[in-house]
């Protein structure tokens, strides 16, 4: 049996494709799959669980389906879609976990997260984290009116993209610097958790890294988007294999 993993699918309407290729990947090979672990940003955008959204009620039927056929879904939000709640969790037959966590993984201890927690190199974004994953924050948010919250999501969503692009236009390697984990945080994270395999995504940068913190030497696996086309990770009792779809 072959355990799944997921990231950065950044599912929305104006990307049809990339939603019938998900949906073709739960509807095939997923089902042969022991679990499936979906490591955030599964949606580009995600205002409150109350969003009508025909695409997303798709997703969950399927993804529900999936469950209801023997393999469980598990879902960590992701900095897009952190505002997912337990009410399509339900819908779509997800189990939330924590970000980050770990699971037993054919018989060892794996960290998984969706990955910005790594990349205290962007001061900015940290502190935006950390205020809108704030319960306080988050109550007040939706308690909103959908408009008044569609209109917070793509006044913000603007502002990032006009920050990204200014530091892009600056200096290239600082903007691939930041916009990556930092690797003395990627050190202390395996300390902290007192494991040797790390799986995450958010970077965008599909890869197999060897670090090593101390005296051990530990793997981090990175899963890739799906902006182009797809992206898994297939892990068994002999090992992982990070493949891409379509």
């Amino acid at each position: 049996m072959t355990t799944l993993f997921i990231s950065d699918l950044h599912l929305d309407p104006s990307r049809p494709a990339i939603t019938d290729l998900f949906l073709d990947f739960l509807r095939g090979q997923a089902r042969q799959a022991e679990a499936l672990y979906i490591l955030g940003d599964l949606f580009e955008a995600w205002i409150g669980d109350d969003t009508p959204s025909p695409a997303a009620d798709a997703v969950a039927a399927a993804l529900r389906e999936l469950a209801d056929g023997g393999v469980p879904v598990f879902f960590i939000r992701g900095n897009r879609d952190f505002l997912l709640g337990e009410d399509y969790a339900r819908r779509a037959g997800m189990r939330i976990l924590p970000d980050p966590c770990v699971v037993p993984l054919y018989g060892k201890p794996v960290l998984l997260q969706h990955g910005d927690l790594l990349c205290t190199d962007d001061v900015a974004y940290q502190a935006f984290r950390a205020q809108t994953r704030d319960p306080a924050f988050i109550a007040q948010f939706l308690s909103q009116p959908l408009e008044a919250r569609i209109a917070f999501a793509q006044k913000a969503r603007a502002a990032s993209q006009a920050r990204q692009s200014e530091m892009k236009e600056g200096d290239r390697a600082q903007f691939e610097t930041v916009t990556d984990v930092a690797p003395a945080e990627v050190v202390a994270t395996f300390r902290r958790y007192g494991v040797d395999t790390m799986i995450h995504g958010h970077t965008h940068r599909p890869a197999v890294h060897t670090v090593q913190a101390g005296d051990a030497s530990c793997t981090r696996i990175v899963l890739g988007d799906w902006y182009e086309q797809g992206s898994v990770l297939r892990v068994d009792a002999d090992g992982f294999r990070l493949e891409a779809l379509g």
